[in-house]
């Protein structure tokens, strides 16, 4: 049985570069699996009932420019500055059996700064920053030692089965 995905993407930036629709759908859509598989806070979300189809599951994701990621970052997370990545979890289970996983943030310019300043690619960084989104609507978070561990292991994991290398070792020069 697998995830039946619905996602929206909407686009308030396109520059300087945004990965294609297939793209954040392959990786949101891994994130997900995964993630559910391991067992986040919120996974109960996303992982259908034994036994039963698997429902769709829908999550959004909005590609913003610098200063609504930093107006979003300002209200939310009380961090005046843009961020490149915000999760707003959704409502959960509803009652038809789908899910709501809630909507991801990108900050299109921040991605492409970021990329170029680690000397990433810029998909692999897009692709890193959408797993890492994904997996705090599933309920992991990066407060702790133990819960930072745990998360980056299972983002390296998901990227790997998606063919990027580990985000958190710095290429060789």
């Amino acid at each position: 049985m697998g995830l039946k995905l619905e996602l929206d993407v909407t686009f308030a930036a396109r520059r300087p570069w945004v990965p294609r629709r297939a793209d954040l759908e392959r990786w949101t859509a891994a994130a997900l699996a995964d993630g559910a598989r391991t067992g986040g806070a919120r996974t109960d979300r996303t992982a259908p009932k034994r036994g039963h189809p698997a429902r769709p599951v829908s999550l959004s994701i909005r590609v913003v420019g610098m200063m609504r990621s930093r107006s979003l970052n300002a209200r939310y997370r009380h961090r005046d500055r843009p961020t490149n990545v915000l999760s707003f979890g959704g409502a959960g289970r509803l009652p038809d059996g789908s899910t709501d996983a809630g909507e991801l943030v990108i900050c299109a310019p921040l991605v492409a700064r970021e990329a170029a300043l680690q000397s990433k690619r810029p998909l692999a960084h897009w692709a890193h920053l959408t797993v890492h989104g994904v997996l705090h609507l599933l309920g992991f978070d990066h407060v702790g030692r133990a819960e930072t561990g745990r998360m980056e292991a299972l983002e390296v994991q998901i990227l790997d089965r998606l063919g990027f290398s580990n985000p958190y070792v710095s290429p060789p020069a």
